[in-house]
């Protein structure tokens, strides 16, 4: 892992006791070819979705609360949150009571996407996108397909807030509503209130 993606992940760390969640802490570095993502459904204090994009050997991180669209139409709140390590895209269970996000976790949806952010004919890498307030990308996972902007429109605290929207294109569709229709993890084919009952 990096000197860059190992100081991105000082917060993520300060906030887990290593000893007490079963999140991964960090170790596995990015690999080549397509970038993956990983959508993970969070029943914390407040039930949510986690978008996280692998970038510069991180996972880019927000806080979707009522999950991703897969209609245009539909703007999804997304709060940016710390970077996650790369190993946590397969991370499923449940954080303990006391511990940061305590909660079930399931991976909801993943797969790999490519990177659609441009400015004057070239691209612009999704880590700098973030950095600068603007994101692209096209998605292949199981359940989510398609273009997907986020754009930072502002601060809550410390914390930025972003607008993620589906964007129209051949995947898109109104109709569908994965987020009720399809609940299991595409992993363990489990829900949040398995994992929870252990």
């Amino acid at each position: 892992m990096s000197g860059k993606a190992e100081s991105s992940l000082e917060q993520y760390r300060s906030k887990r006791h290593a000893e007490r969640t079963p999140e991964p802490m960090g170790g596995a570095s990015g690999r080549g070819g397509r970038r993956r993502f990983v959508v993970q459904k969070h029943a914390a204090t407040s039930l949510h979705y986690d978008f996280r994009l692998e970038a510069d050997g991180v996972l880019k991180s927000w806080s979707v609360p009522k999950g991703l669209s897969t209609d245009p139409r539909e703007k999804r709140l997304a709060m940016r949150t710390e970077d996650h390590p790369v190993d946590y895209v397969d991370f499923e269970g449940t954080i303990p009571e006391g511990e940061y996000g305590a909660g079930a976790v399931i991976v909801w949806d993943a797969g790999t996407y490519r990177n659609l952010a441009e400015r004057g004919g070239k691209k612009v890498p999704v880590a700098k996108g973030v950095g600068e307030g603007h994101v692209k990308v096209w998605l292949e996972g199981e359940k989510l397909r398609g273009g997907y902007a986020l754009t930072r429109t502002g601060h809550e605290g410390e914390k930025e807030r972003w607008i993620l929207v589906k964007v129209r294109d051949e995947e898109a569709d109104a109709r569908r509503n994965p987020v009720s229709s399809e609940p299991a993890s595409v992993r363990t084919g489990r829900t949040v209130e398995d994992v929870a009952a252990g």
